[in-house]
């Protein structure tokens, strides 16, 4: 074997066993954690809290500006985004509706990075990584901070679309910042509709990955994590999209997983050079790719297609199954008409759960796609857009309106609780050492028993 491959190969196996060392658990550092899977188990968490006694909550901290970032991990802190309009509050508009008009809110924001600690919810340190008038405008459900941040325990990272990319050190102290250039990120049918992009960048060795898919030039970028310089670039011809890129740490090699409409997509993460495509997707993509053993599920809920692919890793060319057929030699199944259009899927054991932004909860088996059953979550009507996240036996829907639902994982539909945080919820909650950390519209809300 080539030296320089064999060295290749033995960097990314330990890379993976890294991640999934014991104790790695405690961490959550990326959008969904750990490769996106959103699952933790050993939390131990309570079924239900709040209420008037505000049991099992822990405690309840204030967070300024408006943003649908989701919270993340590192030992004993959390990191969290957001933008301060100057104009005082700034407000979204929630619920099941199909407007694309934009948010008349343009005055200077200041685009800022917190930290806190975990289990005090005490602000350790907060800075400003831009003040500025944005350069795009926003749709009226979305915020100016829609991109979770990332951190591998010696930079954090956070990425707000056409005003940059910004990395800090753990105390809060900017080393870097890069400039994409401006990233029209709206409707693909309707030009001039701006909504504002939401894919959030991801770690790879000393790599900072991201998916910026827009009206107009659509690329991959690796930046170097230590400066921000470019280590590659990958031109896509792709329409906007909004899903988070996804490394698959295979025995045999790394893929780097992107969720896209004119195709998904899988690419060599240390270059940037395309290894396969799969076509048949929607032309609005949004849920990230997540995987379990040897299968890639990826997911789009724009109609007509809606589908659903299980993808086998270690795909060359195109891999799209032939016209009438829902599998091919890399394709282990496929779906059509029961994707998510939001909230990112989730594989539990051997299930996987898809939940639709209308609040209908699909379980299928993650080796074949039978479906197991397909249900529908009794919510207040604003219906779903953050993604599910699990522990011991347990899923954790948060609805828009505010209310958590607890669903008992297996092939029999259960609600075990519901719990209102009143405060709308728009953000994926983070797991970490028992605790459940809950983003609403005002406030980060730390749970466990």
């Amino acid at each position: 074997m080539h030296i320089f491959l064999y060295l290749l190969i033995s960097a990314s196996l330990l890379w993976a066993q890294e991640a999934h060392e014991p104790g790695a658990s405690s961490n959550w550092p990326s959008f969904r954690g750990p490769h996106a899977a959103g699952v933790a188990d050993g939390q131990d968490l309570p079924d239900s809290w709040g209420g008037e006694t505000m049991e099992n909550i822990k405690w309840k901290t204030r967070i300024p500006g408006l943003a649908h970032s989701s919270p993340i991990v590192w030992g004993d802190r959390i990191y969290v985004t957001t933008a301060v309009s100057s104009q005082g509050d700034a407000t979204f508009k929630h619920g099941l509706y199909g407007s694309g008009d934009a948010s008349k809110d343009q005055s200077v924001h200041k685009w800022e990075v917190l930290c806190l600690n975990k289990n005090s919810g005490e602000l350790i340190w907060q800075e400003t990584a831009d003040e500025s008038v944005p350069k795009d405008k926003r749709h009226i459900k979305s915020t100016y901070a829609n991109s979770t941040p990332v951190t591998d325990g010696r930079y954090v990272v956070a990425f707000f679309g056409s005003q940059g990319v910004f990395a800090f050190d753990l105390n809060g102290n900017l080393l870097w910042q890069k400039d994409l250039g401006r990233l029209d990120v709206g409707a693909y049918d309707a030009p001039t509709y701006e909504w504002g992009p939401a894919s959030s960048p991801l770690i790879y060795r000393d790599l900072v990955i991201l998916q910026c898919d827009t009206q107009n030039e659509s690329f991959l970028i690796a930046c170097d994590i230590k400066t921000g310089e470019t280590k590659w670039r990958t031109s896509r011809d792709e329409l906007p999209s909004w899903g988070t890129p996804t490394i698959y740490p295979g025995k045999s090699r790394v893929e780097l997983i992107t969720n896209s409409s004119n195709f998904i997509y899988g690419y060599e993460p240390l270059t940037g050079k395309e290894l396969w495509r799969l076509g048949g997707s929607s032309k609005i993509t949004a849920p990230t790719p997540v995987f379990k053993d040897s299968v890639i599920i990826v997911a789009s809920g724009r109609r007509p297609e809606k589908p659903i692919f299980a993808i086998r890793p270690g795909g060359a060319g195109d891999i799209s199954p032939a016209d009438g057929e829902s599998t091919s030699e890399f394709v282990l199944w496929s779906k059509t008409r029961v994707g998510p259009y939001m909230p990112t899927p989730l594989i539990y054991d051997k299930h996987l759960y898809v939940l639709l932004n209308q609040g209908i909860l699909g379980c299928y088996l993650l080796a074949s796609g039978e479906e197991v059953y397909r249900e529908r979550i009794p919510h207040s009507g604003g219906g779903f857009s953050a993604s599910p996240v699990a522990a011991d036996d347990k899923l954790y829907l948060p609805g828009e309106d505010g209310e958590i639902y607890v669903v008992k994982t297996g092939p029999a539909f259960e609600v075990l609780a519901v719990n209102d945080m009143q405060e709308l919820l728009m953000a994926t909650p983070a797991l970490s050492e028992g605790m459940l950390y809950v983003r609403g519209k005002d406030h980060l809300f730390a749970i466990g028993k």
